[in-house]
């Protein structure tokens, strides 16, 4: 049985806004951290607007480093699920997954092993309000945003903290689970 987990970079007022000039890319070991867990994952389930974002990685740049090809080879290779109303296509090994998430998300918690991660505050509410979310991971940076996406998109059932753990010099991973 998988494990279903939100995780994403946030700002200490508790925004993902990644957008904001003063959200740093991440520091190289934070970087080779998240190629690793990329390429352990089951799979991938992604709201349509962090889906289009994350396109970026289906096609290589001449500007990109050795890392930032092993992360796009480690997306690529992943598979995707696209909860969209909107969107009539998804790129490569990607599927799109309309009105009936919440079956798709049980059966793949049902299916497979390892983590499936979920990407997107949106999506992540929906699915906690599903009961479907096992785990919530904070990678918090130390800045300050004012305004954007925050992490939790509602009210949270209550959380327990299960680990906390020095990612780089500036950013901690929280991890919770529901209490």
């Amino acid at each position: 049985m998988a494990k279903i987990v939100f995780g994403m970079n946030q700002s200490l007022d508790g925004y993902v806004d990644h957008d904001h000039p003063e959200f740093r890319p991440p520091s190289p070991a934070l970087f080779r951290h998240f190629i690793e867990q990329v390429r352990g994952l089951a799979g991938s389930v992604y709201g349509r607007r962090i889906y289009e974002i994350m396109r970026y990685w289906d096609e290589d740049h001449p500007e990109w480093d050795t890392a930032k090809h092993d992360f796009a080879a480690a997306w690529r290779k992943q598979p995707k699920w696209v909860v969209s109303r909107s969107l009539k296509a998804v790129g490569p090994n990607a599927t799109l997954v309309g009105d009936d998430f919440e079956a798709v998300i049980r059966r793949l918690k049902a299916e497979r092993a390892g983590e499936i991660d979920v990407a997107g505050p949106d999506l992540a509410r929906s699915l906690t309000d599903l009961g479907l979310i096992d785990e919530y991971r904070i990678y918090l940076h130390p800045v300050v945003l004012g305004r954007g996406k925050p992490f939790f998109a509602g009210p949270r059932p209550p959380l327990r903290l299960l680990s906390s753990d020095r990612m780089d010099e500036d950013v901690i991973r929280l991890t919770y689970v529901p209490a």
